[in-house]
């Protein structure tokens, strides 16, 4: 409440602010679920599975070299270096993974406007990592209230549906 100024004979006179609602004030049904989640994550697996068949296999296989998949292989560890990568850079760039684009539904910082570069690398490059090692941290999603898996809730981030933020005035 902010004081007006008074001569000395006034009462003092008090201006009432409503309080401003934060932009974390989302009504649930915004929030995407772990289904619609899951099912852009398996469009994702596509891709990068034909981005490293596209970028990689090709390589290896014109060089007659050995294509092991596992993490500590040359090849395993290009791989997952594809499949991060395309996490990270279509986070950043456009909020959303090409599954999320076909789903609708997008990342959003719960704290500031945009996503930062540490907030992406940690939520999709470093925790992504983990995720893709232990399949069952993604579920998580499908029990918390914000609909938040491990990423979101460690970087304040959430997944919502693009169709209700465009509704949304303060999210235009």
């Amino acid at each position: 409440m902010e004081q007006e100024t008074m001569t000395p004979t006034q009462r003092p006179v008090f201006k009432y602010e409503p309080p401003t609602e934060e932009k974390t004030g989302f009504p649930a049904q915004y929030y995407a679920g772990f289904w619609i989640r899951f099912m852009a994550y398996l469009i994702d697996l596509i891709v990068t599975t034909a981005l490293s068949g596209i970028l990689i296999s090709p390589v290896f296989r014109l060089a007659n070299w050995k294509m092991d998949s596992s993490f500590f292989a040359i090849y395993g560890a290009l791989v997952t270096i594809v499949f991060l990568a395309y996490f990270i850079i279509m986070t950043k760039f456009w909020s959303q993974t090409l599954g999320k684009m076909i789903f609708g539904i997008r990342v959003i910082s719960l704290k500031n406007d945009r996503l930062t570069w540490p907030t992406v690398i940690f939520r999709e490059g470093a925790l992504r990592f983990v995720t893709y090692i232990v399949w069952g941290l993604y579920i998580i999603c499908a029990f918390t209230p914000k609909k938040q898996g491990i990423a979101d809730l460690l970087e304040s981030t959430a997944v919502v549906h693009e169709g209700y933020l465009k509704l949304d005035n303060n999210w235009q």
